[in-house]
This record gives structure tokens, sequence and C-alpha cells, in this order.
């Protein structure tokens, strides 16, 4: 069991704020990438980060704590918005790289996450959170995009009506217990839902 006492920091300088809690963010996403978060220790995020337990302890009081941090993180930096000329086409890269995703080691990460943190509501529904969230940012990026370029109406900028397609995807996998997601089904969520969806947005204004 890790131990927050504090440990003499070594390195020829002290790093403070920001850029300390960004080496340790980034020491987590690659040990919880390499262990998954059974392996996720606060000893080798320290010796990897350059720093000590104290140090982390007073930013995530848990390493549960840190791996919902880490695992945040791992999903923005992994999860980035395509730009294919079309919503279309961008819509379809999104959920082809997430659906590739959930069947690769990062579902792996997330069930370890899940199953560890679940004595603890916050932390849970801090997952919870951003397993649902499936990257709004990056799902608003791209209809944002759209709008600029004149395919929908700037009224389909909206979080829950962005995010749609990644939700019926994540239906799928809970609905059919399945693994992966043929790619004629998101095909059809793309062309049958998705689209239809964001085009319908204000399209009776004025």
């Amino acid at each position: 069991m890790d131990d927050p006492t504090p440990e003499p920091s070594s390195g020829p300088s002290r790093r403070r704020g920001a850029v300390l809690e960004e080496a340790i963010l980034r020491a987590a996403v690659e040990e919880l990438t390499e262990s998954g978060y059974a392996g996720l220790s606060m000893d080798r995020v320290a010796r990897r980060a350059g720093t000590n337990k104290n140090a982390i302890y007073r930013r995530w009081p848990s390493r549960a704590a840190l791996g919902v941090a880490a695992y945040r993180r791992l999903a923005e930096v992994e999860l980035r918005p395509p730009d294919t000329g079309e919503l279309r086409g961008d819509v379809l890269a999104l959920l082809r790289q997430i659906n590739c995703d959930l069947s690769s080691s990062r579902s792996d990460i997330l069930r370890g996450l899940l199953a560890g943190v679940g004595d603890d509501p916050e932390l849970l529904t801090q997952l919870r959170e951003q397993i649902n969230q499936g990257g709004a940012g990056v799902w608003l990026t791209v209809l944002g995009r759209a709008v600029a370029r004149g395919e929908v109406r700037p009224e389909a900028l909206h979080p829950r009506v962005a995010t749609v397609a990644v939700t019926l995807l994540r239906n799928e996998y809970v609905t059919q217990g399945i693994t992966s997601v043929t790619d004629g089904v998101l095909v059809e969520i793309v062309d049958e839902v998705y689209l239809p969806l964001v085009r319908a947005r204000g399209s009776t204004a004025g």
C-alpha cells in the first residue's frame, strides 16, 4: 500500500504549480497505459514524474482520484477532432476511432477504474460524467466547423446534440453486449440519425 509520507525531492530544480501538476499527470497517464489501473502505483508515478508522493497526494488524495484524472487526460489526448472537410466524414472518422478505442486496451483501463472507484460515489460520478460526455469538446469542434462551412445552422451547437452519435454507439455496446460495432452500424448512426438531427436544428427559424 502506498504511504503518503513525504520523500526528499531529487533533481536539480524544484517545479511548482501547473508545471509539476502536468508532469505528474503525464507520468500517471503513462503508468495507466502500461499497467492498467490495477498496476497504477503512486511510487512509480512519483519516480517517473521526478517528484515525491507527498506532492501527488496534495493534488490527488488517493490512487483512485489520480487514476480518474489520468484517464480523463488520456481520453482527451487520444480523441482529436478530424478535419475531412465535411461533417459526415468527420463524424464517421470520430465514431470509427472511438469504436476502435472501446475495443482496445483503453476499454480494459476503464473497466478497471470503474471497479476500483466503485466505493467512492464522488469519483464514480466523475468517471461516469467523463464517459457520458464522450469528448463533448471534440464533437463541438467538429460541429462548429460544419457551421462555419454552412453545412448546419448555429442552433445545432449544443453539447447534447453534438454527442448524440457517440451516445448511440455506447448504447450499442450496452444493449447488445458486444465488444465492437460493425462499420455498417456506424454509417446508420450518422446517416439515419445524426445528420438529419443536426440539419433539422433551426431549419424552421425565421
